[in-house]
C-alpha cells in the first residue's frame, strides 16, 4: 500500500492544488490517510500516557472524518460561529476521536496537545470539556448526558429559527452515542421529549458495537433500540456494517439531514470496536486500554502506515485543513446579516442594560411565598430579557415558572417561551444545559427541591460547563407538610452548596427573591434558587443578596444568622430575647458562595456582618452540615421529616422562635461558664 507521507501520492499532487481555492471535497487518497491518522492517534495518545479509550475512537474514525470533512457546516477559523452545526460526542470516553478531528481540521489542537492527552493542564482532558478545548460544544462523559444536551441544542436552534428565520439560524445537531448512553435513564426521558417535540434537525448515530466494559451487551440488555426510538416518534434507520465505507456513510448522513422528515433521526451503525487491530477487534477489552506497543505496531502494519508515534504527515494535514475552509465565505456572509439585526444581537449578547429596572419591589409587611415572588419577577422582566424561556417538570404553577401570556414551545409553536418538560427532571436539567450552551437563550427550569436528587448530574455539569441556567427549586423544607419525608428536602442545601461554581441562593422574602433573580441573570454560570412553598413576610430590601449576607437588625450580645423562611423565625426570636435583656443581631445569609466571595475580597466587610467575636447561632430548616464554619451553635434538622401540617412539622422539629431562644440562652450560659 502506498503510504501518503509525502506529497507524491498517486492521484494527489500535493497541497499546492489546494492553495488555489477551497476544495469541495478531498481526494480519496487523502480521505484514507486522514482516517488512518485519526486511528493512529487514537492508539498513540492512550499508549503514551497509559490511560484512555482507543477502541471506539478507532472504529468511528471514518464516521467522524465524514462528518467533519463532508457533512457538517462549520468553520474552524471561528469555532463560535452561531450558525454552525453542533457536534456532540455523547460517548465522551472516546474523546481522543474528537481531539484528532479538531487537530486535523485546524481548530487549534496541536500534536503537542495530543501528546499531553489526559495530563495536567492540557487542552485534551480525559473527556471533552466545553470552554476548555475549541470545537467542543458540551461537556460529556457521564453517559447519556451528551445526548440529552443535544436535545437542548436542537430545541434552541428551532426556537431561534422560528423567531429570526433561516437567514440567521439554520443548522443541525449531530450526535455520536453508544450503548452506555442509551442504557442510562436520562436518554429515555430526553429521547421521548425529543420525539414529542419533533426535533427534525437532531441526528443521532448510534454506535451499535454490542459491547460494554463488562462484556457483550447481552449480559445486561435485551431491548430493541430501534423499536424503542420508533415508539418515541423518531425516524430510525438501520445502516448495517458500513463503518468503513466513506461514501455510504456520507449518503446516509446527508439523507438523514435532507429528507424533510419532521422527526428526529436515529441512525443505527453496526461497528466493531478496535478495528482494524488484529488482536482486539470486536472484543470488549478494546474499550479501555489493553493495547501494548506491540499491539499498536501490529495494527499499524495492517493499516499500512509507519510505525511511529503521532504520525501525521504535514501534507495530509494541510490538505484536510484547506478543505475545512469550505464554509468560510458562508460564515462571513452570515456575519454581515447578523451584525445588522438588532434583536438578534440582543439575544446573543444579553438583555438590555436597564432590564433590572423592571424587577418588582414588594412593600415591607406584605406576605407571599418566594415561589410566587419569582413568578412575578419572571413576568416583569420578560420583555427586556428576550432569551428567557421557562418551564418545569410538570410543576409549572407550583414552582413559579409559568410565564403569563406565553405560548408553549411546541412543534406547532416553536417560538413559544413556555416549556412543558413533563415528569422528566433528569432530562429537563440536561436539556437546559444544552439550550444554554447553544447561545441566545436563558433557560429556567423548576421542580420541587426534593427532586434535586433526580437533577444532580446536569446541575453539576452545568457548573462544570458554566452553562447559564436558572434552576428553580421550590417547596424547600419540611414546611411542605403532609406530603411527608419523601417530599421534604433535608440534606439538599448542603449538597447544592458542595458543588463548585454553582451559585446557590435561598432568599428570605420577596425582595430577596427579586435580588436573587437579578444575581442569577448577571452571574456567569448556573444558579440554583431555593424557594418556599409557604407565605413569608417581606422583611427587607433584598440588599443582602449582593454580598451574600446582610444585617437586618443590629445587636451586640449574640448573632442569629438564617436563610429563607427561617429569617422570620430569627427576627421573632430576637424579639423574644430582647424581653430578657439579650441584644440579638439578625443576619440574613441567602448565599454562602456570594458571602465567601465578599470575605475573599473585603474581609473587613464580611466581619462587620458576621463579627467573629460574637456568639453566633445558625437557623435553617435543613441539615446543619457546614454551618459550624459560621456558627457556634446550630438550629437545624439532621433527620428526615414527618407527615404533618407544615407549621406543625416546623415547630416540632425546632424551627420556632422559642426553640431558638432556648438554644441562644444555653449558648450564652455555656460561654459565661467558659
Amino acid at each position: 500500500m502506498t503510504r501518503p507521507d509525502s506529497p507524491r501520492v498517486a492521484g494527489w499532487s500535493g497541497p499546492a492544488d489546494y492553495s488555489r481555492g477551497v476544495p469541495s471535497r478531498l481526494d480519496p487518497t487523502i480521505d484514507h490517510a486522514a482516517v488512518n491518522i485519526a486511528r493512529g492517534l487514537a492508539m498513540d495518545a492512550p499508549l503514551a500516557v497509559k490511560s484512555g479509550h482507543q477502541g471506539t475512537a478507532m472504529s468511528l474514525a471514518p464516521l467522524a472524518h465524514v462528518l467533519y470533512s463532508r457533512v457538517m457546516k462549520h468553520d474552524p477559523s471561528d469555532p463560535g460561529w452561531a450558525d454552525r452545526d453542533r457536534f456532540v460526542l455523547s460517548a465522551g470516553h472516546a474523546s481522543i476521536l474528537q481531539y484528532s478531528m479538531l487537530f486535523l481540521q485546524g481548530y487549534g489542537t496541536t500534536l503537542d496537545d495530543l501528546k499531553a492527552f489526559r495530563q495536567w493542564g492540557s487542552a485534551t482532558p480525559g473527556h471533552p470539556e466545553v470552554g476548555h478545548t475549541a470545537g467542543v460544544e458540551v461537556t460529556t462523559g457521564p453517559l447519556g448526558q451528551g445526548l440529552a444536551n443535544a436535545v437542548g441544542l436542537a430545541m434552541a436552534e428551532r426556537h431561534l429559527r422560528a423567531r429570526f428565520g433561516s437567514d440567521l439560524c439554520d443548522h443541525h445537531t449531530w450526535v455520536i452515542a453508544g450503548d452506555g448512553c442509551l442504557m442510562e435513564g436520562v436518554s429515555h426521558e430526553a429521547a421521548s421529549f425529543a420525539g414529542h417535540q419533533k426535533l427534525s434537525r437532531l441526528v443521532v448515530v448510534f454506535d451499535d458495537n454490542g459491547i460494554t466494559i463488562d462484556g457483550g451487551t447481552g449480559l445486561s440488555c435485551s431491548d430493541d433500540v430501534a423499536k424503542r426510538f420508533d415508539s418515541y416518534g423518531w425516524s430510525v434507520r438501520a445502516l448495517g456494517e458500513i463503518g468503513e465505507d466513506l461514501e455510504a456513510l456520507e449518503n446516509a448522513l446527508v439523507a438523514a439531514r435532507d429528507d424533510g422528515d419532521e422527526r428526529p433521526k436515529m441512525l443505527v451503525l453496526r461497528t466493531q470496536v478496535g478495528v482494524p487491530s488484529p488482536d482486539w477487534t470486536g472484543r470488549h477489552e478494546a474499550h479501555g486500554n489493553p493495547f501494548s506497543a506491540e499491539h499498536v505496531t501490529r495494527t499499524k502494519d495492517v493499516m499500512g502506515i509507519p510505525d511511529e508515534p503521532f504520525w501525521a504527515p504535514e501534507a495530509v494535514v494541510t490538505a484536510v485543513r484547506a478543505a475545512a475552509r469550505r464554509y468560510e465565505a458562508q460564515r462571513e456572509a452570515w456575519a454581515k446579516r447578523a451584525s445588522s439585526h438588532a434583536e438578534w444581537q440582543a439575544m446573543m449578547s444579553g438583555p438590555d442594560p436597564r432590564w433590572a429596572e423592571s424587577l418588582p419591589v414588594f412593600p415591607i409587611g406584605e406576605s407571599l411565598a418566594t415561589r410566587v415572588a419569582i413568578q412575578k419577577g419572571f413576568d416583569a422582566i420578560l420583555p427586556s430579557v428576550p432569551g428567557l424561556v421557562a418551564g418545569s417538570a410538570d410543576l409549572t404553577g407550583n414552582t413559579g415558572t409559568r410565564l403569563s401570556g406565553q405560548s408553549a414551545l411546541a412543534p406547532t409553536t416553536p417560538e413559544g417561551r413556555q416549556v412543558y418538560y413533563g415528569v422528566r427532571e433528569h432530562a429537563m436539567g440536561s436539556i437546559m444545559v444544552g439550550m444554554a450552551l447553544h447561545g441566545g437563550l436563558l433557560p429556567v427550569g423548576g421542580t420541587f427541591f426534593v427532586f434535586f436528587d433526580y437533577m444532580k448530574p446536569p446541575v453539576r455539569l452545568a457548573a462544570l460547563s458554566r452553562a447559564k441556567c436558572i434552576f428553580v427549586f421550590s417547596h424547600d423544607s419540611v414546611g411542605v407538610g403532609e406530603d411527608g419525608p419523601t417530599h421534604q428536602p433535608i440534606e439538599h442545601l448542603a449538597a447544592l452548596r458542595a458543588i463548585p461554581d454553582l451559585q446557590v441562593i435561598r432568599p428570605c422574602d420577596a425582595n430577596e427573591t427579586s435580588a436573587a433573580l437579578r444575581a442569577a441573570i448577571e452571574h456567569n454560570g448556573p444558579t440554583a434558587l431555593v424557594l418556599s412553598r409557604q407565605n413569608l413576610p417581606v422583611v427587607c430590601d433584598g440588599g443582602a443578596v449582593t454580598r451574600g449576607a446582610g444585617v437586618l437588625r443590629e445587636g451586640s450580645d449574640v448573632c442569629l444568622v438564617a436563610t429563607g423562611s427561617e429569617v422570620a423565625v430569627a427576627l421573632a426570636a430576637a424579639d423574644g430575647l430582647a424581653e430578657s435583656g439579650v441584644s440579638a443581631r439578625v443576619v440574613s445569609m441567602p448565599s454562602w458562595d456570594r458571602f465567601e466571595s465578599t470575605r475573599r475580597n473585603d474581609r473587613a466587610l464580611a466581619e462587620a456582618i458576621l463579627p467573629p467575636s460574637m456568639p453566633t447561632v445558625s437557623i435553617e430548616a435543613g441539615a446543619t452540615l457546614g454551618w459550624h464554619k459560621y456558627a457556634d451553635a446550630c438550629v437545624g434538622i439532621d433527620r428526615f421529616g414527618v407527615s404533618a401540617p407544615g407549621t406543625t412539622s416546623l415547630i416540632n422539629l425546632g424551627m420556632s422562635p422559642s426553640n431558638v431562644v432556648h438554644v441562644v440562652e444555653s449558648l450564652l450560659r455555656s460561654d459565661a461558664v467558659d
